[in-house]
């Protein structure tokens, strides 16, 4: 058994994970496939910049409109494929592939491109039809790959949607390798005049969550090697559309052995997830940010991108941690209150000067403004839970008194109540 089953049988165990490992899990990777596959292909915004647009709608930064309404649409895209992929009942379809385009892309618009003979020109993108003009890519040593022609376009997307259908039916393809072959082949293809790679990772994505697995991120940074073995596996099947849209597994395997090592890296994050661990990286936003910092994106962005993250990172341990630790205290602690007259629950936030706010049930999306401009500044969370007055004279002037505290740094938390461990953010 190789590695791969025995981490698809492992993470198998864990499902389902409880309900703030998957958020964790579903946030992680909302941000980063969308920032990266986006980033891939030419998009502007910043790693910070597609952080806040996810997190708060801000579309304030100096990245064009349409970068910022594609990577939201993007995000619908990624939701929809999600959801046709855990459909098991709707097979591939070309209609859903279109659908796709037209999602991701959001509306008709023009481009500079060049021609088949490199000569500048603009052309207009029809989103959801396929190519009326042939596309291709200058490669490495300056040379002119074509993709499928316009004409064959068609028949070569029905045979693909035909190929996936029946080797998925026969089950003899591991996921990885029917991912792989199914990105290469319709790379091949490029059907679209504009998201082909795009739809391509989505696609890649769309065999691994149907078939149980991790979906995976190809890193940005990683653009070129991404390429460079594509183009190797290009030439190692025959550089004719139809060597391409029909290429056999073991011309790819530099590919699939890409692919597979991606998957690896998603299968360790998600177990770290489903025990309950840190799923930061060192590529994470911490590390982006440091980079802010020393200048290499404008200073403004960074300090609101600071503030940001640190009220997410306080809402979250209000509503993942506090929340459902009060409810255990005080649901052990139930049955005792009809021994007493007097019960009374505290709720607080203590900021940098000692000033406290008291509050009852909040959360992030119907906090007034007087919590919302608390929060970044909270240095400590209490909780107090006072039984007085017995019913009973006979118990004189018993009462009970149960708190915690949390205590809030830049880079950690602890809880006064438990073993007061380091806790991590994320």
């Amino acid at each position: 058994m190789d590695s791969i089953e025995q981490l698809y049988k492992e993470w198998q165990s864990c499902q389902p994970l409880k309900l703030e490992d998957q958020k964790r899990l579903d946030n992680k990777f909302k941000l980063e496939f969308n920032y990266n596959s986006n980033h891939i292909e030419g998009n502007t915004l910043t790693y910070g910049q597609t952080q806040l647009l996810f997190w708060f709608g801000n579309t304030s930064g100096s990245a064009s409109l349409r970068d910022y309404e594609e990577m939201k649409a993007h995000d619908v895209g990624l939701k929809m494929m999600m959801r046709e992929a855990l459909d098991k009942e709707r097979p591939l379809s070309e209609k859903f592939i279109r659908d796709l385009n037209s999602i991701i892309l959001v509306e008709d618009y023009w481009k500079n491109a060049r021609t088949p003979d490199g000569i500048p020109t603009r052309m207009e993108i029809k989103v959801g039809e396929y190519k009326s003009r042939p596309n291709s890519v200058i490669t490495a040593t300056g040379e002119i790959f074509l993709y499928a022609s316009p004409e064959e376009t068609p028949a070569f997307m029905t045979a693909l949607i035909d190929w996936y259908r029946a080797e998925e039916a026969k089950g003899e393809l591991s996921p990885v390798e029917l991912a792989a072959l199914l990105h290469f082949r319709y790379i091949r293809i490029h059907p679209f005049e504009d998201g082909n790679g795009r739809i391509a990772r989505l696609l890649v994505n769309y065999v691994l969550l149907r078939h149980g697995y991790p979906m995976i991120i190809i890193k940005s940074e990683d653009k070129q090697n991404y390429l460079h073995i594509l183009n190797e596996c290009d030439n190692a099947v025959g550089l004719a559309p139809s060597d391409g849209t029909n290429a056999p597994l073991d011309k790819i395997q530099p590919f699939t052995d890409y692919l597979k090592k991606q998957l690896l890296s998603a299968f360790n994050l998600c177990l770290k997830a489903a025990k309950g661990e840190s799923i930061e990286e060192d590529d994470d936003y911490a590390k982006r940010l440091t980079l802010l910092e020393r200048g290499i994106n404008d200073k403004k962005e960074v300090e609101q991108s600071k503030q940001q993250l640190r009220i997410k990172q306080i809402w979250d341990i209000i509503e993942y941690f506090y929340y459902p630790f009060v409810e255990k205290i005080v649901s052990g602690l139930k049955p005792t209150e009809i021994f007493f007259l007097n019960i009374k629950y505290e709720n607080a936030l203590m900021n940098d000067f000692n000033n406290s706010l008291l509050f009852k049930d909040i959360d992030r999306n119907t906090a007034d403004e007087k919590i919302i401009d608390f929060i970044p500044n909270t240095k400590k969370i209490f909780f107090v839970y006072t039984l007085k007055t017995p019913k009973q004279e006979s118990l004189g002037d018993l009462s009970v008194c149960t708190s915690f505290f949390i205590e809030l740094t830049d880079d950690y938390y602890t809880v006064d109540y438990l073993d007061n461990k380091i806790y991590r953010y994320g």
